[in-house]
């Protein structure tokens, strides 16, 4: 897996084996980055299951503020800083922060509102609708800002303070865009 575009463009990045592992492929990230382009640079980012933190890494490398990471798995975050030692990323500095916590506990705690939130859970399990409330209810997403949730089938249903702008699909990834709806904004 390798970083697409900005200042560590081409840069190949740690990431898992094993069949249970489902990275966002090139062409999806690539993709992902092109209809996020104007909203990535200086932003702030919540990267929330991170994994080996391929897309906060990407928008650190195309001009992000700065991106909070945080996964469960103790193995993925150690990829993750791993990653980010490679890069002279400082681990805990002002441009990445990384969190070892469930998905609704670091939520919880966070605090601030983000431009760009990933959702990337496992597929398997129903994390998003869960995660993409909790958002709404901290308010954590900027008025102007974007939440990716990627999953393996179409968003159907609503969350209540959020309007779903868009959807694509990119192999058997099907990545929905979310934003406040106008209600709130």
């Amino acid at each position: 897996m390798r970083i697409i575009g900005g200042k560590y463009r081409s840069r190949v990045l740690a990431e898992f084996k094993g069949e249970n592992v489902r990275p966002t492929s090139d062409r999806a990230r690539e993709a992902l980055f092109n209809m996020l382009s104007l909203k990535i640079f200086g932003a702030r980012v919540l990267d929330l299951f991170s994994g080996s933190g391929a897309l906060g890494i990407e928008s650190l490398s195309r001009g992000a503020k700065e991106v909070v990471f945080n996964d469960v798995s103790r193995d993925s975050v150690a990829i993750l800083k791993k990653n980010l030692t490679m890069l002279k990323i400082p681990v805990h500095g002002e441009e990445a922060k990384v969190y070892t916590m469930d998905y609704l506990t670091c939520l919880g705690q966070l605090g601030g509102q983000f431009d760009l939130i990933f959702l990337d859970p496992p597929y398997h399990l129903e994390f998003g609708e869960k995660a993409l409330a909790k958002i709404v209810e901290k308010g954590l997403l900027r008025e102007t800002g974007v939440v990716m949730y990627e999953r393996d089938r179409p968003f159907e249903g609503e969350i209540a303070g959020l309007e779903k702008y868009d959807e694509r699909k990119y192999g058997k990834a099907y990545l929905t865009f979310f934003r406040m709806s106008q209600e709130e904004a």
